[in-house]
Order: C-alpha cells, then structure tokens, then sequence
C-alpha cells in the first residue's frame, strides 16, 4: 500500500546508558546522501534548518527537493519570500530546488487511482466526509502513505538517473518522530504476505540503508530541547534501523567579548558608575547587559556539551541569528555553517 509504483543546566540530559551503536568518524558530509530527514522538538528551528540544508544542496549544484509535512507550509516564504504556497504539486523555488508539501490525503488518492485504474472514482470516495472520518479515526496510516510517497520521490527518475540528487525532508517534531519513522518496520514485522507488506519493506529498506537516508535532528541548547533530543536518539537507535551521526544546536550564542577581552563585564563594573560615556549608557548598565550576554553564552556551551555527552554524537553548531532569516543573505549564511563538519564536543 506503500509505494507508487504500478536556566541551569542539569548535571545529566539523559541518565539512562545508550545502546551500543556505530558512529562514521568523521561523518561523512551532508550533502552525500539522498535521503536527509530532518526532526526536532516543536520551536528548534527544523524547519528553518531543512529549508537551509536544500538551499546549501542546490548551491552545489544538487537537483534538490525539499518536502513538507506540515499542513501549514513555511517553506516556500523561508526560501523565496513571497512565493505562495507549493502545495502537494510542488513548485520550484529557485534553479535546481523545489518543494511540496505531503497531504496524506492526496498522497493516498494518487496511490489508489493508479492501483485502481480509476483516480475520479477514487477521489470522490476519498472526498466524502464519512471515509474521511473513518481514515482519521485510523491509526497509522498516515505515516505508512507519507513514508511511501517519499520513497516513490526518491524512485523517480529523469534523463536516465535520479530525479533529485537530494531531498530533505521536514519530518515530524520528536514527540512523533519515532512513530513516524517506525510504520514501515511495524507493518513488516505484522503482516506475513501481500503488496503491503512488501511496499513496507521497500520503505524499511530506503530508510535503513546508511549510504542512501540520514536522520538530522535539531535542538537548541536549551533543557527541554537537549533532554528530548537525548530521548530521541535512544529511542531511535533501540526502535529504528536509520542512520544518525550528528546533532544540529541552533541558534548557539555566540561569545560576546572580542579575543582578548574575556572579562570585558567585570572591566566596566569597575569604572565609576557615573562616569560620562558620552552617547553610551552609564557603565552600571553596560556591566549588566554584559554580564547577561556572558551568562548566555555560557549557559549554551554547558548545553552543548551535555548534548554531545547523552548522544554521543558530533555536534554542528548555528548561530543565532539576531536579525531573523528574513534578513538578506541569513539563510545562506546558515546553509554554509550547517554544512561545516560536526566536532566532537569535549
């Protein structure tokens, strides 16, 4: 049925001991797989860091993809502000990049219709209120379509090769994850024979083969985010047979000082408070917005170090990005440091 074809940081993110599990060293780049799928706690960014991972692809000269699976599409105004809507026909974005956002529903009236024979019959049932009513009360089955019509983008050929050389996936945030990735897996292991089982294992396979699919997830160096995406990866690696082999920290502040001016904060608390700095604010108040910009700075390498420590994994880190990515050049600029090699975080 699948396929297409006819604060302060704690002194532990996660005390639980991870699975033994094999890591590439160093990891190989990003933009070698086909198959990158992109998760993170609601709020990190993911989807900010898909849209810059396909933006870095298609600058390499990649036939680049980029799906959503979120009704409400950001993508397109994230890589061409003001583009409307790409929709489940996709539309292209810039030369060599496009995007499309994943519709279940559409994807399951497309699979059905060439199954069939019929895609008008098809589309009429699936449009009725009472079958629709009926799929949503049905669990699971939005993942195994979605998954599969994943699997048929990666299928498709053009000019005697692949389609796209890369495509990114905006997958669930890490609360669904799991789930989502984990469908094919379920339905092989529970259904002995048949087209589904076999569609199934056709998607089991593209996402557990390492040369061809990658998961990337995202956090922030913050409590929350570092704890689920320490839950994540060792539920991944206990429940799922896909490729990790790094953490995304965004929006990591960066250090706040010039070289050399490491206790810049404690410098100007030692002027006089009401010494006359001309234009600038009185040295009390510089002290304290650099006394917070260090405390931040700081707060976020303690989180770092935490991340790489519970997972295991090498780190890529992104800035923050104090004008937002509608800022010209900012999504280029993320699209280069997400693709700098991952460090090991010590």
């Amino acid at each position: 049925m699948l396929g297409f074809s006819p604060s302060r940081p704690p002194a532990s993110v996660s005390e639980a001991p991870l699975p033994p599990f094999r890591v590439e060293s160093p990891p190989r780049p990003l933009l070698e797989r086909r198959l990158v799928i992109v998760t993170g706690k609601g709020g990190t960014g993911k989807t900010t860091v898909a849209a810059a991972l396909a933006v870095a692809g298609a600058r390499a000269g990649l036939r680049v993809l980029v799906a959503e699976m979120s009704p409400d599409e950001q993508i397109p105004g994230l890589i061409a502000p003001g583009s409307p809507a790409s929709g489940y026909q996709g539309r292209t974005l810039r030369p060599r990049l496009g995007s499309m956002q994943i519709d279940p529903f559409e994807a399951l009236t497309e699979y059905l219709g060439l199954q069939i024979g019929t895609p008008g019959i098809v589309r009429r049932v699936l449009e009725t209120r009472a079958f629709r009513q009926l799929l949503n009360a049905a669990p699971g089955w939005r993942e195994l379509i979605t998954l599969g019509k994943v699997w048929h983008l990666e299928q498709m050929q053009a000019g005697g090769g692949p389609r796209y050389d890369l495509i990114v996936v905006d997958a669930p945030a890490t609360g669904h994850s799991v789930a989502f990735l984990s469908a094919p897996r379920v339905v092989v292991s529970a259904v002995r024979a048949g087209p589904l089982r076999r569609h199934s294992k056709l998607v089991e396979e593209m996402l557990e083969d390492p040369e061809r699919t990658l998961l990337l997830p995202v956090a922030l160096a913050e409590e929350l985010p570092a704890r689920e995406t320490a839950e994540l990866v060792a539920r991944v690696r206990a429940d799922v047979g896909i490729a990790i082999d790094r953490v995304v920290v965004n929006a990591v502040a960066p250090q706040p000082f010039p070289p050399g001016q490491g206790n810049l904060d404690r410098h100007l608390s030692a002027l006089p408070p009401d010494l006359d700095l001309g234009a600038l604010p009185r040295p009390r108040t510089l002290a304290a917005c650099a006394s917070f910009l260090r405390s931040r700075h700081e707060l976020n390498r303690g989180y770092v170090r935490q991340i790489g420590e519970a997972t295991g994994l090498p780190v890529v880190e992104l800035p923050y990005a104090a004008l937002g990515f509608e800022a010209s050049g900012s999504l280029e600029a993320l699209s280069e440091a997400l693709l700098a090699p991952p460090r090991e975080v010590t």
